[in-house]
């Protein structure tokens, strides 16, 4: 009896765990273990079931679809891609899904209608037609085809694009970007890598909807990676496109580098240029004046502000010639085509004149041609070398007279045998026959020439062995008969830095004398040329 017992109480249990079950098959009406492929109904949609932002199964039609997306990050987030441009605000959406458990929206467009479920940590999305607009559009397969091709070729081209290129909508959220944009957006991750859709804006300019009128506008803006401490430049520039806008950004680390380093080489040039002693003037290539130096206030006087108004080039020498800083010209109108001629010299940087001033001062000015068209002028003050080359002239001058005053012809010939200097007597006494200046000759063509119009002497060759002879030196003379007759006195005689002069003194009447007189002559080479010496 007992075991009869035991053997009805485990059969009732059995029967009402079995009608639970029942119970439960019957009223449950969620969606189960179906949810995680696609049934043989829906092989012809476009039906995705995820499973957090992996792919678990698709409909042909689907994969198909999702191909066309980049191949970058997540199943959904190429997916998310894909629907951004269409469902605006879809990852907010999708967010919602696990507490709703069933949703669908319409496209912006209306012709698509995306429905999506919940179950069990699995997501379907379907993706169908509305019907809006299927009476209107019937593109063939060749249509279809061409667009695809148009639509890989553009993809690609973006995708190699080494710049980031994207398209926001009207309050700055990106709808599309090329690859580089994702790498770049990466780079500004923490982890490196970011699958997110919409991706982060990372050039915070104005949206379409701050944008004034302007239809482009371009601006340099910097970012600096995750990681690193060097800041990364761009030229963004923005066009409108209907409601958003399109933007690139142009890499300009090289730009900016460039024009760091032209900042600091105009900084370099300038403290250089104020230490000069000559006055600088650069005229811009409208002849506006871009930069000057403190020696050009100093040199003409022109006050500051003038400078620092920027004065044009006619300006700039008006004023110069008002405070008379330049010399005067006869009239007006021949003065303002000289300084059109100055200009054209100094584009041409062939100017240079010096200018003597009332107050006695003399300028040296110069014209050089800069890049751009540009023209610099540099103002020198030269009044103390003019004055030293007066003295210097003067110096010759009176000693060229004095010179001149001695009865004697004299010659000075260097180390290499040039004649360096020399009195009227001199060119008095030797006349060549064919006219030709005595006092350009070299001392082996004065040597012929002496020994042309003197007798026979073996002294011509001494002498010009003398002359340039690097060893000591004494002074010596000898007489010389010239075949018209008249004596002469040769008195050669050692100068500092191997300088020699040749004397020739004539003999007075009744006082003819020549080398058996018992002057001191010239010994033997071999003896005593040898011993001429400073």
């Amino acid at each position: 009896m007992t075991t009869l017992l035991a053997i009805a109480l485990v059969f009732v249990a059995f029967l009402v765990a079995f009608a639970v079950l029942l119970f439960i098959g019957l009223f449950d009406r969620r969606p189960s273990g179906g949810i995680r492929q696609v049934s043989v109904g829906e092989r012809g949609a476009i039906t995705f079931v995820f499973e957090n932002e992996s792919l678990l199964d698709a409909t042909t039609s689907a994969r198909d679809l999702l191909t066309s997306a980049p191949h970058r990050g997540t199943d959904w987030a190429r997916l998310s891609i894909l629907l951004e441009p269409r469902f605006p605000g879809l990852e907010a959406w999708i967010f919602e899904l696990a507490d709703l458990g069933a949703m669908e929206r319409v496209s912006n467009d209306g012709t698509s209608l995306l429905r999506a479920e919940w179950h069990d940590g699995l997501a379907r999305i379907s993706l169908t037609s509305t019907g809006v607009d299927d009476t209107e559009i019937g593109p063939d397969k060749y249509a279809v085809a061409a667009l695809n091709r148009e639509l890989d070729t553009l993809r690609s081209a973006t995708d190699r694009t080494p710049f980031p290129i994207w398209q926001e909508d009207a309050s700055g959220v990106i709808t599309w970007c090329n690859r580089a944009y994702l790498d770049l957006a990466d780079s500004m991750e923490e982890g490196g890598q970011s699958y997110k859709w919409p991706p982060t804006r990372l050039f915070a300019g104005p949206t379409a909807e701050d944008s004034s009128d302007a239809e482009s506008r371009r601006e340099r803006m910097a970012l600096t990676p995750t990681g690193e401490e060097t800041r990364h430049w761009f030229e963004v520039e923005t066009r409108l496109n209907g409601d958003g806008q399109i933007c690139t950004a142009i890499p300009a680390d090289d730009l900016v580098k460039a024009e760091v380093s032209r900042t600091e080489f105009v900084t370099t040039l300038s403290k250089t240029f104020a230490s000069l002693p000559i006055g600088l003037a650069i005229f811009s290539r409208s002849r506006e004046l871009a930069m000057f130096n403190p020696a050009l206030l100093d040199l003409t006087t022109l006050p500051v502000d003038f400078l620092v108004s920027k004065p044009s080039l006619a300006a700039f020498l008006d004023r110069l010639r008002e405070m008379q800083m330049m010399p005067e010209p006869k009239d007006y109108k021949s003065w303002r085509q000289r300084i059109s001629d100055l200009v054209d010299a100094a584009r041409n940087g062939t100017y240079e004149e010096s200018w003597t001033l009332p107050g006695g001062q003399t300028y040296r000015v110069t014209g050089r041609p800069h890049p751009d068209g540009a023209v610099a002028f540099l103002f020198e003050d030269i009044s103390a070398e003019i004055g030293l080359a007066r003295r210097y002239r003067a110096e010759i001058e009176t000693a060229q007279a004095t010179l001149d005053a001695l009865p004697s012809a004299i010659a000075v010939f260097s180390t290499s045998g040039v004649l360096t200097l020399s009195n009227s007597h001199y060119a008095g006494l030797w006349v060549t026959e064919d006219g030709s200046d005595p006092s350009t000759m070299p001392i082996y063509e004065a040597v012929e020439l002496w020994r042309d119009a003197a007798l026979p002497s073996a002294v011509w060759d001494q002498i010009k062995g003398a002359v340039g002879h690097a060893g000591p030196r004494e002074p010596v003379e000898t007489g010389i008969s010239l075949k018209d007759g008249r004596s002469l006195i040769c008195r050669v005689v050692p100068l500092p830095r191997g300088f020699t002069l040749i004397e020739f003194a004539h003999v007075a009447a009744g006082e003819s004398r020549d080398e058996s007189d018992g002057f001191a002559r010239f010994p033997m080479p071999s003896r005593s040329v040898v011993g001429v010496g400073n």
